[in-house]
């Protein structure tokens, strides 16, 4: 299953239900069952101990054996701000990679930042490191 708007819809409802009022955001990400788990994010007082948004779904769905399909994150700035499409930070790329064949992502459209497009990890990473010849040994 790739990004649809149920799945959109999904990371919104969690991060009004976990941020109803001022800025937040969560992430959604369908499983390869069809099932949805949402994540947020928390701020600590040490800043290096912060998450980002979409961290707990994907540690839960490595914990249930599970491939992610899909992933969401989205952020407002306040309670009154629509929400935005934001893409996946380059560590949650990282994350990503381990179901790169299989996960399409939402990005924000180009020109409004409140509609989205779904693409392909390789579209978003279409040269992976960990893929490299150089990586691999294959020099």
């Amino acid at each position: 299953m790739g990004v649809d708007q149920a799945l959109v819809d999904a990371a919104k409802a969690q991060a009004i239900a976990s941020f109803p009022s001022g800025e937040g955001g969560a992430a959604a990400v369908y499983l390869s069952d069809g099932t949805i788990l949402t994540s947020v994010g928390f701020e600590s007082p040490n800043e290096a101990a912060n998450l980002c948004y979409e961290t707990g779904a994907y540690c839960e769905a490595f914990r249930l054996g599970k491939s992610v399909t899909a992933s969401v994150c989205v952020i407002r700035c306040g309670s009154e701000e629509p929400f935005a499409i934001v893409p996946p930070c380059g560590i949650c790329l990282e994350r990503l990679a381990i179901w790169r064949e299989s996960v399409e992502v939402a990005v924000p459209d180009r020109e409004d930042s409140k509609k989205w497009q779904s693409l392909p990890f390789r579209e978003i990473q279409p040269f992976y490191w960990a893929e490299s010849p150089a990586f691999a040994g294959d020099t």
